[in-house]
């Protein structure tokens, strides 16, 4: 069904009408068949409008907010799990991998805004997470306070 804002070229009425198909309303309208509810006139043109389209729960359409916050919570777990963080040595961890000093392993950690450019100018490859993706971080247990 196909809902269109009509209006009456004799008195100038808005009102709105319920079609099977735009070719329904063509045959409907080019036969006099639709009436204007204020004068009875039979000259019925549509009115501009804005398309009502809601997405189906089969289209998969969902709302971005919950898509992105469920997309966050995997990469913070899968971070979580899989790196090893390293707080703000991550710079010095991230050069001695990338200059043989130590073995390849995937980590994150903090850098210094000069620590990053200079992890940058030399080309060792590192890359800020988005705060989204920033995992809890793991507490020292052997500290005690």
């Amino acid at each position: 069904m196909i809902r269109y804002a009509l209006e009456c070229r004799d008195c100038d009425t808005g009102f709105e009408g319920w079609f099977a198909s735009s070719d329904a309303f063509e045959t409907q309208s080019g036969s006099g068949q639709i009436d204007c509810p204020q004068c009875a006139g039979h000259d019925i043109r549509k009115q501009m409008m804005a398309p009502s389209v809601r997405p189906s729960e089969k289209s998969g359409a969902k709302d971005p907010e919950k898509v992105f916050g469920k997309l966050a919570a995997q990469a913070r777990q899968h971070i979580s799990e899989n790196y090893d963080y390293v707080g703000d040595g991550f710079a010095e961890e991230a050069r001695s991998m990338y200059y043989g000093e130590r073995d390849h392993r995937p980590i994150w950690g903090e850098t210094t805004s000069e620590e990053r450019d200079s992890l940058k100018e030399e080309g060792v490859p590192a890359a800020p997470l988005p705060p989204a993706f920033v995992p809890p971080k793991k507490s020292d247990k052997t500290k005690l306070n």
